[in-house]
C-alpha cells in the first residue's frame, strides 16, 4: 500500500474520432471549462477511423488556455523518436508549457507492420523504447552544446543538433504493464499510465512495487513517478461512488491522476465539477490526519548539487514552484549574466511584490550571497554570484501609460527596454534608456540610464517621478516627492544598494521618428581621432547623441559610431551627420529615418557568460570631461599596449548637465563623457599593470555599471564626498543591516 502525496489531478482520456472532428475538440474544450487538468487522446495510427493525435493535439491547444494536453499513449514505433521530440517542444513552446508525453512501445505489432513501422518482438519494442528516451531527453537539453550521439539498435542518431528546449520539464508518461517496462518506467520515466481495465488492483500494487524497486536501483526516489490511470467506463456513478472507488486508489495504491475514459459530455462536466473537488477533499483530510507528507519531489542528482548555506527545504511556498536549483533544466539559462557566468545556489523568481517581500525574508536567513537582478545585462556582473541566491524579477515586467496626457509610465523592473519602447511607440512616446533593447528596467532605471536620447532629454533617472521598492525589513513603500524622498534621492543613482525595486513611475518624452545613424572609421590615429570625435560631439546640438565603440580587428583599429537625432527633421540631422565623414578615413556609412522602438528592439540573446567567466574578464570605466589630448592619448596607449581590445566612449553633456547635481544620488553632471573598456587578466603583474594605465584615462569619477565589482575605492569615485555622505545616511535608515551589500557596499552612517 502506498501513497506518494502526489497533488491530485483530473483529466479526460478521448476517442479521436474522425467522423465527427469537431465533437472531440469541443469535449476537450468542455473538460477545461469544467476545471479538468489535463485532456488525452488515444493513438492508434493505422486506424482509419480515427483523426491523427499528434495534429488533434496541436489543434486543441489552440482551443484551450489552461489544460495540459498529451497522447495517451502515442505509438512510438510510427513516430521518429528525435522528431517528435522537436514536436513536442514545439508544442510545448506554443501552447505555454501545457505538452506532456505519453509514450507506449506499440501493442498492435501487425497493424504497426502493416502501416510500414518495424516488425519487432515484444522485447524489441522495449528495447526500442528504452533508446527513443534517451534520444528525446538528448534533443530537449538544448543548453548542450554537444552534438546528440544514441548509436542504438532500433534508434540512431549520429551528431545531431539538440533544440529546441521546451517551456517547461515536459513529463514522459510510459504506458507499461510487463515486468521489464515496469522496470523502465522506474528507471527513466515521470510517470506510469496503465488502463485501470487491463489491471487490477492487486497487480497495481505488485506494478507500483516493481517501479519503485528500479527506481531505487536506478538512484531514484519512487516518489518522483507520477502514478497516473484511464478508469474507461459507461457507468453512471454519483459523486459519492466515484469517492468510494477513487479515494483507496489514492491512498491505497499511490494513484495521483485520473482520466476518465468516455465521450459522454455530461460525465466530464460532472467529473470535473463534482467529481475532482469531493475526491480531493476526502483525500487531503486523510492525508492530513496520518500526516503524509505531500509535495515537489527532487531526483537525487539533483539533491547532491545543491550548496551549503542554504536551507532549501524552507523556500517559501508562494516560491517553490517557479525556484530554481542546480540541476534544473532552466538552470544552465538563468544562472548566467549577458556578460559574466554564475554558479548560485538557488535562483528565486518572484511574481509579485508579495512574493518578492517573501523572496528577501528567505534570503535574510541564509548565509550565502544576495544579488537582484532585472536583466541581468550590466558589465558590473552583480546580478549573479556563486554559491549564493539570486533574486531575479524578470516577472515583473509590465508596462503601462498612466496618464498620456502627463506622459507618465509605469514599468516593471523586470521588463527590457527593447519592450518597453515597443509599447510606449503607438502613443508616440519614448524613454532614454541606453542603447541595448536586452537590458533591464531595474539596474539601468536605478543607476543612471545614459542612453542615445540623453544629451537630448537627460539620463533615465532624470525623470523618474516615482519608485516602488521592498525593503530589506519587508515592508513594501513607494518613494515620491511627497513619500520618503530621501529614499527616491538614492534610488535615483544608487538605487540597487538600498532595496528592491519592483517598478518605476518615469515621465516619458514625446518622440515621433528619429535619424540613426552608423559610422565606421579607420582609427589608426586614434589618439587624433578620439580628440576630433570628442569636439565634434560635444560641439553638436543637443538632438545628437553619439556612442563609440573602438575594436582591434585583427592588424587595424577600426572605430564604430552609433548617432541618434532625437527628431524626424532630416534636413538638420544631414547637417549635423555630415561632419562625422572628415574624422578619419570611413569604411561604411548609413542613416535612416525609423522608430526609436525600431533602433531599440530586443534581441533575446541567451544570457550565458559569453565574455568568458568572472575569472578572465573585467570592465572599468571613467567619467571625463573632454576627450582631451592627455585623455585621448591614455586610452590609445591601452590599445598599443595590449591591456584592452574593446572600448566604448558615450556622449553625455547637454539635458544630463541641466539637473543640479544634488537632486539625484549620480551627481557627476559635469561630465561630457563616459568611458569604459574590458581588460584581461584580472590578475597578476599585467592587471596591475592595466589599472595603473586606466587610472591615466581618469581616476576620479566612474559610471557603476560598466564597474566589475573587484575594483577597490569605487564609492569615492563612484559618489563624490558630499553625495557619498547623504547616501550613507539614507542607506542607515532603509538599510541599517546592510542586506543590498551585493551591489557597491555602501556601509551605513554610524
Amino acid at each position: 500500500m502506498s501513497d506518494y502525496g502526489h497533488d491530485l489531478r483530473f483529466g479526460a482520456f478521448l476517442t479521436p474520432t474522425a467522423h465527427d472532428p469537431e465533437r472531440v475538440v469541443e469535449l476537450a474544450v468542455l473538460a477545461e471549462e469544467s476545471g479538468l487538468d489535463l485532456v488525452t487522446f488515444q493513438d492508434h495510427p493505422y486506424q482509419p477511423g480515427f483523426l491523427d493525435t499528434w495534429t488533434l493535439l496541436t489543434w486543441v491547444a489552440a482551443r484551450t488556455s489552461r489544460v495540459e494536453i498529451s497522447g495517451n499513449v502515442l505509438n512510438l514505433p510510427l513516430r521518429n523518436p528525435a522528431v517528435l521530440a522537436r514536436a513536442a517542444a514545439s508544442l510545448d513552446l506554443l501552447s505555454g508549457g501545457r505538452a506532456a508525453l505519453g509514450l507506449g512501445a506499440g501493442a498492435f505489432l501487425p497493424a504497426i507492420a502493416a502501416m510500414g513501422g518495424p516488425a519487432l518482438t515484444a522485447g524489441e519494442s522495449v528495447t526500442a523504447l528504452e533508446e527513443a528516451v534517451e534520444i528525446i531527453r538528448g534533443v530537449w537539453r538544448a543548453g548542450d552544446r554537444t552534438p546528440l550521439r544514441v548509436r542504438g539498435k532500433f534508434h540512431r542518431v549520429d551528431g545531431a543538433k539538440r533544440g529546441p528546449a521546451p517551456a517547461h520539464d515536459i513529463p514522459l508518461w510510459l504506458g507499461a504493464y510487463k515486468p521489464r517496462m515496469l522496470r523502465l518506467v522506474g528507471a527513466v520515466a515521470d510517470g506510469w499510465l496503465p488502463s485501470l481495465n487491463y489491471i487490477d488492483t492487486p497487480n497495481l500494487q505488485e506494478s507500483n512495487a516493481i517501479i519503485d524497486q528500479a527506481a531505487r536501483e536506478a538512484g531514484r526516489d519512487p516518489r518522483e513517478i507520477r502514478r497516473l490511470l484511464n478508469i474507461l467506463t459507461s457507468e453512471s456513478l454519483s459523486t459519492q461512488e466515484w469517492v468510494d472507488r477513487l479515494v483507496p486508489l489514492a491512498l491505497q495504491d499511490g494513484i495521483s491522476t485520473f482520466l476518465l475514459g468516455s465521450d459522454d459530455p455530461d460525465a466530464i462536466a460532472s467529473f470535473g465539477r463534482e467529481v475532482a473537488p469531493a475526491v480531493r477533499e476526502a483525500v487531503d483530510r486523510e492525508r492530513a490526519r496520518v500526516g503524509t507528507p505531500t509535495g515537489l519531489v527532487r531526483p537525487a542528482a539533483a539533491l547532491a548539487l545543491r550548496r551549503t548555506g542554504i536551507d532549501y527545504d524552507a523556500i517559501p511556498t508562494s516560491l517553490q514552484g517557479r525556484a530554481v536549483e542546480p540541476g534544473d533544466r532552466e538552470y544552465e539559462d538563468l544562472r548566467s549574466t549577458y556578460i559574466w557566468e554564475g554558479r548560485p545556489g538557488l535562483i528565486l523568481r518572484p511574481a509579485d511584490e508579495a512574493q518578492v517581500t517573501d523572496a528577501l525574508a528567505f534570503a535574510r536567513r541564509q548565509d550565502v550571497p544576495l544579488a537582484v537582478r532585472s536583466g541581468g545585462h550590466g558589465l558590473s556582473g552583480r546580478a549573479t554570484n556563486d554559491g549564493g541566491i539570486v533574486l531575479d524579477l524578470s516577472a515583473l515586467d509590465s508596462v503601462e501609460v498612466l496618464d498620456r496626457e502627463r506622459r507618465l509610465v509605469r514599468v516593471g523592473a523586470g521588463a527590457r527596454w527593447g519592450d518597453v519602447a515597443a509599447r510606449l511607440a503607438p502613443h508616440g512616446l519614448a524613454i532614454g534608456s541606453g542603447d541595448y533593447g536586452d537590458v533591464g528596467v531595474g539596474g539601468l532605471g536605478t543607476t543612471a540610464g545614459l542612453g542615445l536620447l540623453a544629451r537630448s532629454y537627460g539620463l533615465t533617472i532624470d525623470h523618474v517621478k516615482a519608485a516602488t521598492v521592498v525593503l530589506a525589513d519587508g515592508r513594501t513603500v513607494r518613494a515620491d516627492a511627497d513619500h520618503h524622498p530621501d529614499l527616491l534621492w538614492g534610488l535615483r543613482g544608487a538605487g540597487a544598494s538600498l532595496g528592491a525595486v519592483t517598478s518605476l513611475e518615469i515621465e516619458a518624452a514625446e518622440v515621433s521618428d528619429v535619424v540613426f545613424a552608423v559610422f565606421l572609421h579607420d582609427a589608426s590615429d586614434t589618439a587624433g581621432f578620439l580628440q576630433r570625435w570628442g569636439e565634434l560631439v560635444e560641439g553638436s546640438p543637443r538632438k545628437l547623441t553619439a556612442f563609440l565603440t573602438l575594436t582591434r580587428q585583427g592588424g587595424a583599429l577600426i572605430a564604430q559610431t552609433l548617432v541618434m537625432w532625437a527628431d524626424a527633421d532630416t534636413d538638420a540631422a544631414v547637417t549635423a551627420l555630415e561632419p562625422f565623414l572628415d574624422l578619419a578615413p570611413v569604411l561604411s556609412q548609413q542613416a535612416q529615418l525609423t522608430s526609436y522602438a525600431q533602433v531599440m528592439a530586443r534581441a533575446h540573446n541567451p544570457h550565458r557568460g559569453q565574455g568568458g567567466g568572472t575569472g578572465e574578464l573585467r570592465s572599468r570605466s571613467a567619467l571625463v570631461p573632454h576627450l582631451d589630448d592627455r585623455t585621448a592619448k591614455a586610452l590609445a596607449a591601452m590599445f598599443d599596449d595590449g591591456h584592452t581590445g574593446l572600448a566604448q566612449v558615450r556622449s553625455m553633456g547637454g539635458a544630463v548637465a541641466d539637473t543640479p547635481a544634488d537632486q539625484t544620488a549620480f551627481a557627476h553632471r559635469d561630465r561630457a563623457f563616459a568611458l569604459s573598456a574590458t581588460i584581461r587578466p584580472r590578475t597578476g603583474t599585467r592587471a596591475a599593470e592595466a589599472a595603473r594605465a586606466w587610472d591615466e584615462v581618469g581616476d576620479d569619477a566612474i559610471y557603476l555599471s560598466f564597474e566589475t565589482h573587484d575594483h577597490e575605492a569605487v564609492l569615492t569615485r563612484a559618489f563624490p564626498p558630499a553625495t557619498l555622505e547623504r547616501l550613507r545616511q539614507v542607506k542607515r535608515t532603509y538599510d541599517p543591516d546592510n542586506v543590498f551589500h551585493g551591489n557597491f557596499t555602501v556601509t551605513p552612517a554610524a
